[in-house]
Formats: structure tokens, C-alpha cells, sequence
């Protein structure tokens, strides 16, 4: 393990469960001499990646929270739709939550939330937290965007030969509705967002308890993404254009 990747290994052994490491113990969970564990903390710990929580332990440190805010202020994804969730949500006219999701490697991540005030439930996915790829509406409605090869390469031949059919009828419907498929009680329908100049793929979501979506309701929910999902897309694109002209 070098460069990078080494790096990237200690940083992803902080958890919710396990939120502070001893350098032995980051040794032994990645097999590595204690010597190359120690270094790669003292580097971490110079640039505020990782701090001290008490004797001889770390935690995740400061840095993070500086990148969280330059990512909230300049991600062109979040620019073009933190006040679209919250549109979204308002017009729901039931207990929802809005989300925003994109792919992240070889999971999907939710970069956005809005949870409407009388939401009794809070599903699976949240901000910063990564999901499954093949599972839940949030997910297929971006994989479904996605080209064959790009996809094969992302899930596999195999579960691509099994999902096809799903996906296409995704993509025909400009939708996807999934029940109880991530959280039991719980139903999302996602819409995708597709910005070829920005390159990117992503979903707007709304999830809502299952017995609340149906009829017409389910129809208005569907209109009421698929127009928020237009809109974001309008400003990613004259974003860009922005951007490109400062450029010149």
C-alpha cells in the first residue's frame, strides 16, 4: 500500500462505531508494520485530517469540516438544488423527505437532504452516508442513465443482464418508484439529473410513508420531481456557461 491509497486506508477505518484508533490498532486492522502506521498518522495529524482525542488515540479531524463548507459553497450540484429540496418538500403536501443523491464510486451518495417538519421517519439515506448501488429507487433511476459500458464496469455482466429490463423501463418512464425495497413502511420515487457539461449524474428523490403514495397523489409527486429535476438541470447548464465565459 502506497501514496494515496495508504492514506485513504486509515482515514476509511473511522466509524460510527469506531470513532477513535490507537496507531496498533490501525496497524493491525491493515496488516502494515506499526512504523508505517505511525507515519501515515503523522502526516494525517500535520494537515488536520486526523487530531488527538486522548491519550495516544485519534479521531477524524478539523480538515473535514473546512472541505464540507467549500463543498457546500462551490459542489455545482448542491449550488443548483439545496433550495429546490426544499421546494420539493413543501409542495409534497405530506410528511416527506427530499433528497439528492450521486453516484460515489461504486455506491450511491446523498450530498443533500430536506426533512418537511412533520416527518415522523427518517430513512436510510442521509447526507454523506453511501448506499447501495443496485438497491432502492434513489439508486436505479441514476443507474439507469448510466451507458451499458459504463455500467458493466460499475455493478458487473452479470447483475447488469439481470437488471436490464428494470433499467430500461426506468429510463422509458423518466422515473423510478420503489416500496419498502430500502426501508420497510417507507416508499421513494426519483427522477435523474443528467448534466453531460458538469459530468454528471444524479437523482432527486422524495420518500414518504408507503400508504400516503398512491392515485393521484403518487401522479403529482411524480410531476413535482420530474419539474424540480428540469429546473436544476436548466441551472447546472447556465452555470456552466457562466463559468466557462469567466474563464476566457
Amino acid at each position: 500500500m502506497a501514496g494515496l491509497a495508504r492514506y485513504m486506508a486509515v482515514l476509511r477505518l473511522f466509524n460510527q462505531a469506531t470513532p477513535t484508533w490507537t496507531v496498533a490498532e490501525m496497524a493491525d486492522a491493515l496488516a502494515v508494520p506499526q512504523s508505517t502506521a505511525y507515519r501515515t498518522v503523522r502526516d494525517l495529524l500535520a494537515e488536520g485530517l486526523v487530531e488527538m482525542s486522548s491519550e495516544a488515540r485519534y479521531r477524524l479531524g478539523p480538515a473535514f469540516i473546512e472541505f464540507d463548507r467549500l463543498t457546500r459553497l462551490t459542489d455545482p450540484l448542491m449550488q443548483a438544488g439545496s433550495d429546490v429540496l426544499r421546494s420539493v418538500v413543501q409542495e409534497a403536501g405530506v410528511p416527506a423527505v427530499a433528497l439528492l443523491c450521486r453516484l460515489y464510486g461504486r455506491e450511491v451518495l446523498c450530498i443533500a437532504d430536506h426533512v418537511s417538519p412533520d416527518a415522523s421517519f427518517s430513512p436510510s439515506y442521509e447526507r454523506g452516508r453511501p448506499m447501495p448501488l443496485t438497491q432502492g429507487a434513489t439508486s436505479k433511476a441514476i443507474l439507469a442513465r448510466l451507458p451499458n459500458k459504463r455500467l458493466a464496469k460499475l455493478i458487473g455482466a452479470e447483475a447488469l443482464a439481470s437488471m436490464r429490463h428494470e433499467l430500461a423501463a426506468i429510463r422509458r418512464a423518466g422515473f423510478c418508484l420503489g416500496r419498502g425495497e430500502i426501508d420497510e413502511g417507507l416508499a421513494g420515487i426519483a427522477v435523474p439529473i443528467v448534466c453531460e457539461a458538469e459530468g454528471l449524474v444524479a437523482s432527486l428523490s422524495l420518500v414518504v410513508e408507503n400508504h400516503r403514495l398512491a392515485g393521484a397523489r403518487e401522479e403529482r409527486v411524480r410531476a413535482l420531481l420530474t419539474s424540480a429535476a428540469a429546473e436544476m438541470e436548466r441551472r447546472l447548464l447556465v452555470a456552466g456557461h457562466i463559468q466557462e465565459g469567466s474563464l476566457r
